[in-house]
């Protein structure tokens, strides 16, 4: 019985997210479809990271146990073949018995894009913001959330999650032609953690939040005090480390 480790990427406009869902098509649902058709079997896949609707992925990583014998040099042609144009899978391989996409991953990387001019190519891969933004403070903001901390202040409100403690690895701004890129790595994110983040820096750089305010919102644990959560269309899940 065969462990498959498949990396995808996908464009997340239509799609109300990773994990499967009653309101609307998810990704993971087009993936096992396709496994379905191909495979003759009924399979359930893990995902590396549960991204929300309307984000986007370069490096997803899913897992599946399937009860026969699997042709892997075929298989992610034989995916593409039938999935839609908006999911690809890059790469497809047999994995060791007990890896797990999910558990298993030390760490996840997104980026998140914002366009400080009009775009016509890219206005569903990025938030087009107009004002003046004074990125030596939004740098400055990155690198105080390096390390590890609590970051309940930047996550959505949910009864379950008891820990909200994140060692974050990485975290910059980054110009690239026309885009102001953020990038951060950590060992695990909280629901909605960095699309806060990115419209609280954000607030810093437009003058709205200062620098100071960020710091003790990072400390004081409430949402209460933090800036909006920036459209979706923004973020990618650039790859995970195992």
């Amino acid at each position: 019985m065969p462990l498959i480790r498949l990396t995808l990427e996908y464009d997340g406009t239509d799609f109300v997210g990773w994990q499967f869902q009653t309101n609307g098509r998810s990704v993971q649902e087009e993936v096992e479809k396709a496994i379905k058709q191909i495979l003759q079997v009924d399979i359930r896949i893990t995902g590396g990271g549960r991204t929300d609707a309307g984000v986007h992925a370069h490096g997803q990583v899913a897992s599946f146990f399937v009860e026969r014998e699997v042709e892997i040099n075929l298989l992610a042609k034989s995916m593409n073949a039938v999935m839609p144009h908006s999911i690809v899978v890059l790469e497809a391989m047999e994995a060791p018995l007990d890896f797990n996409a999910r558990y298993d991953a030390k760490s996840r990387r997104y980026t998140y894009s914002i366009s400080q001019e009009p775009t016509a190519i890219q206005r569903n891969y990025c938030w087009q913001v107009f004002q003046k933004l004074n990125l030596t403070l939004m740098q400055k903001c990155a690198q105080q959330i390096m390390g590890t901390h609590s970051f309940r202040s930047f996550c959505k409100v949910e009864t379950d999650i008891h820990n909200h403690r994140c060692s974050v690895l990485a975290s910059r701004w980054i110009q690239k032609d026309k885009l102001l890129i953020y990038e951060i790595s950590a060992n695990r994110f909280l629901h909605g953690m960095v699309r806060t983040l990115v419209g609280t820096m954000v607030n810093v750089g437009r003058g709205h939040t200062t620098y100071e305010e960020f710091h003790k919102i990072l400390e004081s644990n409430d949402r209460s005090f933090v800036g909006m959560s920036v459209p979706a269309k923004g973020l990618f899940l650039e790859d995970i480390s195992y």
